[in-house]
């Protein structure tokens, strides 16, 4: 399954929720220098999801704060997590 996600690298904390055009909101400490922010992203958003780093891997936007993520694998129910996290 693939979703879009919003990066706000530089955060004063991690944290997976919001919605901006669609997009999950998710923002992490780490600068964006050097694809720190895109491994702190994987590692929150497979906190957050109940999943596997590894499992999560950025098909789009490596380089940018709009990405498209994809999960192998997903578990069930993961559409509602999504979901709620967007309520955030």
């Amino acid at each position: 399954m693939r979703f879009a996600i919003r990066v706000k690298p530089g955060a004063k904390r991690d944290f997976v929720g919001g919605e901006h055009a669609g997009a999950l909101i998710v923002s992490v400490k780490a600068p964006a220098v050097e694809g720190k922010a895109n491994e702190a992203v994987r590692k929150v958003l497979a906190k957050e999801l109940g999943v596997r780093g590894r499992d999560l891997v950025v098909v789009q936007g490596e380089r940018g704060r709009d990405k498209i993520i994809e999960l192998d694998a997903a578990p069930a129910g993961i559409e509602d997590v999504l979901s709620a996290l967007r309520q955030r």
